[in-house]
């Protein structure tokens, strides 16, 4: 699927947020486009997952607009259209005694409402979520007896079977070794370019979101960069970070 830049489905506009005193965000405008496949980076402390929070309404800025498929999101009410995949592998209970199948139902609930019971739609739905993330040989495997890779992609695939139209994901690859991480990205390529869904995702392995993904977003704090990351070279990581430390990883591309 090709991006539409004329269509922006998450619009940011003069964002300010602090924790106490520490300004976190400073004047952050940014536009998601569907179809995008859009890479936030920036330095540990600049603001990225709070920028994210933000645009999800699990926090609120101190200054700005957020609008979700053109409403503002004080008022927006579907958000079944918007799945998030938070950064679980670290702090996931491996001892949560529930099954694949059942964490991946927990998306459903979205759409249907917590106490109703799962119909022969649902269940389908959920089977064709497991498909698309190559894990429906697992589902009736408890979740914490799964790889940190494979607990990603469950969890990839529980936002999916809320039938979303975009998917923030946070560190997705955190806690995942690089052999899954390399098999991950080609998922979630496969995500944007066949689904059409638009994915956002924050990641510190630089090298593998500039190869990846069809726009970069870089804050700290103020956003620095929004463009192609064909044209962010080492000369703009350089100059953006200054000093801090920044991950690469060698990984093999399609």
């Amino acid at each position: 699927m090709s991006v539409d830049h004329t269509k922006n489905i998450i619009e940011a506009e003069g964002i300010d947020f602090a924790y106490n005193e520490d300004l976190v965000l400073d004047g952050v405008s940014l536009k998601i486009h569907q179809g995008d496949y859009l890479g936030v980076i920036g330095p540990n402390g600049g603001g990225k997952t709070t920028l994210i929070k933000i645009m999800l309404g699990l926090i609120s800025p101190a200054k700005g607009v957020i609008k979700l498929f053109g409403e503002d999101i004080h008022v927006f009410k579907d958000w079944w259209k918007v799945g998030y995949v938070p950064q679980k592998v670290i702090n996931f209970d491996v001892n949560f005694p529930a099954t694949v199948f059942e964490v991946v139902a927990m998306g459903r609930y979205g759409k249907r409402g917590l106490f109703k019971s799962l119909t022969r739609e649902d269940k389908k739905i959920i089977n064709e979520s497991l498909k698309q993330v190559e894990m429906e040989d697992y589902k009736n495997r408890i979740i914490g007896d799964l790889s940190g890779g494979q607990q990603q992609r469950v969890f990839i695939a529980r936002a999916l079977a809320g039938q979303p139209e975009v998917i923030f994901l946070d560190e997705p690859m955190a806690g995942v070794d690089v052999l899954a991480q390399d098999q991950f990205y080609q998922l979630l390529k496969k995500l944007n370019r066949e689904l059409g869904l638009t994915l956002v995702f924050i990641s510190h392995d630089i090298e593998a979101v500039v190869n990846e993904v069809t726009e970069i977003a870089f804050v700290n704090r103020k956003l620095s960069y929004d463009d192609n990351p064909k044209s962010f070279v080492k000369e703009d990581m350089k100059k953006l970070y200054g000093d801090s430390k920044f991950i690469h990883h060698h990984h093999k591309h399609a």
